[in-house]
C-alpha cells in the first residue's frame, strides 16, 4: 500500500517523503509523510509525529537525511536512526533588483535549500560576479520575467527593487500567483505610497494583506546580512502558521507537527 502511495505520489509531482527505521524491533517500518497526512507506522505514535515533522522540514527545502530520535520520538535520543528521502525539487525563491542585500538574501536562501535566481533589467548590476551565491541572475523587466516563470505554493518572491516602475508591475504580476510568500523592501511610507498606487489599479484588500512590507521580521536588522536574516525568518514563520515572537515567551510547541494518518 505504501509503495502504491508512493508511486503514485512520484507520477503525480506531489511531494512526499518516504521513512524507513533503521533501528529495533520496528526495523524496517516505514511512514509516507505528505503535506497534511502520513501512512504506515514506525513503531510509535511519539516516533511517527517527530519523523513527518523533520520529513516535511527535509521537503520544504528538498533534501533527503539521515536523524536519529529516542523510542517515542524524542529529539535527543539516539536509539532509532530514520533515513528520510525526501521526494521534492527545491523550492524556488525569486530576488528581484540586483543590490547588495540581495547577495546576502542569495546566500541565507542557498542555506535554506532554495534555488535561488536574482532578476535585475540594469546589466550592470545583475551578474553572476556581483551575486555569486544565486544559482542564476537573469537580465529581464522583473515583471516580465516573473510572468512566465514557474510558481508554486513553496516559491518565495522576494521584492529589494524599492523602485515604483518596477514595484507595481511586478507587485501586480506577483499577487496572481500562489506563491507562498510576497515581501517587499521599502518603509512604511513607500509601501504605503504602493499600496495606493495598487489599489488605484484595481487591486483588492484580500490580495494587497499577501505582501509582506516592510519585508522582515521585526529584530531591529541594519547590515544586508541581518537583513536577509529577518527575510528568512519571516518566510520560515509564515510557511510554519507562526508569528515569529521569541520562543521564550509563547506557549506553543517548539516544532509544528501535523499527524492525520492514513491506511
Amino acid at each position: 500500500m505504501i509503495f502504491e502511495r508512493l508511486r503514485a505520489a512520484l507520477h503525480g509531482d506531489v511531494p512526499v517523503a518516504l521513512v524507513t527505521r533503521l533501528d529495533g524491533a520496528h526495523a524496517g517500518a516505514k511512514l509516507l509523510v505528505f503535506e497534511d497526512e502520513i501512512a504506515g507506522d514506525l513503531g510509535s505514535e511519539g516516533l511517527n509525529v517527530a519523523a513527518a515533522g523533520e520529513a516535511r522540514a527535509l521537503l520544504a527545502v528538498g533534501k533527503t537525511a539521515l536523524r536519529t530520535f529516542g523510542e517515542d520520538g524524542e529529539p535527543v535520543g539516539v536509539e532509532v536512526r530514520l533515513f528520510i528521502a525526501a521526494y521534492a525539487p527545491k523550492p524556488a525563491m525569486y530576488v528581484f533588483g540586483a543590490i547588495d542585500f540581495s547577495r546576502a538574501v542569495a546566500r541565507v536562501g542557498k542555506y535554506l535549500g532554495y534555488a535561488v535566481t536574482v532578476v535585475d533589467a540594469r546589466p550592470i548590476f545583475a551578474t553572476k560576479a556581483r551575486i555569486p551565491d544565486a544559482d542564476d541572475v537573469v537580465v529581464a523587466w522583473p515583471d516580465e520575467w516573473l510572468a512566465n516563470a514557474k510558481v508554486d505554493p513553496r516559491t518565495a518572491l522576494i521584492v529589494l527593487t524599492h523602485d515604483v516602475k518596477f514595484d507595481i508591475p511586478l507587485l501586480q504580476v506577483a499577487l496572481r500567483t500562489d506563491a507562498g510568500y510576497i515581501g517587499a523592501m521599502g518603509s512604511r511610507r513607500t509601501h504605503a505610497a504602493r499600496i495606493d498606487e495598487l489599489r488605484r489599479a484595481g487591486t483588492g484588500d484580500a490580495d494587497l494583506a499577501r505582501i509582506s512590507a516592510p519585508i522582515g521580521l521585526d529584530i531591529g536588522a541594519r547590515t544586508p546580512e541581518e537583513t536577509a536574516i529577518s527575510i528568512a525568518a519571516e518566510i520560515i514563520a509564515l510557511r510554519e502558521g507562526r508569528r515569529g515572537g521569541r520562543l521564550a515567551d509563547g506557549t506553543l510547541p517548539v516544532h509544528n507537527a501535523r499527524t492525520t494518518v492514513a491506511s
